[in-house]
């Protein structure tokens, strides 16, 4: 008799995603990977909408637990099964292949701990075309993180970093790489930013801003992730540049032009967060 394909666990934090969390879901179960391999988990933080009475319908499995996604993520690992693991935020559905595509490279690899999964901003607003212009430069970069991984690996690299909220991707992305090689898969997930508000934005960049002294003084101003992740150089043109990315930039110079403009504002109150910090 064949072996069974290894359980896949796919945790999904939520916090009042009543517009996402449908679409989420329906996504994971169109997978054409098993679904009695698949084990869904939802950790809501509090929701006052209708997130958590439409998880339920997909699976029992939904959880309560806060302050922030990183001690949801890592509530949902402990409530894991599977032999991998992958999460997601609400407003992320999956490409169809995207689990098998996953199973398929960690089984064949057994040496790799980790996997990008490229990620398309969906939208037709300007700005939300020069998100997904912006946000196709950073797949398997120090500005990305791995999605999916073996729950061996989440467990002995100690999860996510509770005390961090934004930078906690990269410094989980960094202790996932110190232990194996990871890749980028070719399948994508769809990241929904139809409703791109700018105001919105920031505010959110400026609360991740937050927690960027911590993230480097844990590894320190010399570490080379963390001199290109806050260098304005490589932020506003390395990254767009290296591997013949440039070629991307040419054609589509109008986008550029506004992927500088979110940049520089989002630099700006990354000073001002620290200006702020000091004061108080």
């Amino acid at each position: 008799m064949k072996n069974k394909p290894p359980i896949v666990s796919v945790v999904i934090v939520t916090l009042n995603e009543e517009k996402h969390i449908g679409n989420c879901l329906k996504s994971i179960i169109a997978q054409t990977y098993p679904q009695d391999r698949l084990e869904i988990i939802v950790v809501d933080n509090a929701s006052t909408d209708r997130t958590v009475l439409i998880a339920k319908k997909y699976t029992r499995k939904v959880y309560n637990k806060g302050p922030q996604r990183s001690a949801q993520r890592n509530y949902g690992h402990s409530k894991a099964t599977g032999k991998f693991f992958l999460y997601l935020d609400a407003d992320m559905s999956l490409s169809p292949k995207v689990i098998k595509s996953c199973v398929q490279h960690m089984t064949s690899n057994p040496s790799l701990a980790g996997l990008y999964i490229p990620e398309i901003v969906a939208g037709n607003s300007y700005w939300s075309r020069v998100r997904r212009f912006e946000r196709s430069f950073y797949d398997s970069t120090v500005i990305d993180c791995v999605r999916f991984l073996r729950t061996s690996v989440f467990q002995a690299v100690g999860g996510f970093d509770v005390t961090m909220t934004g930078p906690e991707d990269w410094d989980f992305d960094k202790k996932v790489r110190f232990l194996g090689p990871v890749r980028l898969i070719t399948e994508p997930l769809y990241h929904n930013e139809s409703e791109f508000n700018l105001k919105k934005y920031l505010a959110k960049k400026s609360f991740y801003a937050k927690s960027f002294s911590k993230y480097i003084n844990k590894w320190g101003k010399e570490d080379p992730d963390v001199k290109k992740q806050f260098n304005p150089f490589y932020r506003l043109v390395g990254v767009f540049v290296e591997n013949r990315k440039w070629l991307k930039v040419i054609a589509s110079p109008h986008l550029y032009v506004g992927v500088l403009f979110l940049r520089i504002l989002v630099g700006l109150s990354y000073i001002l967060t620290k200006v702020t910090n000091r004061r108080h």
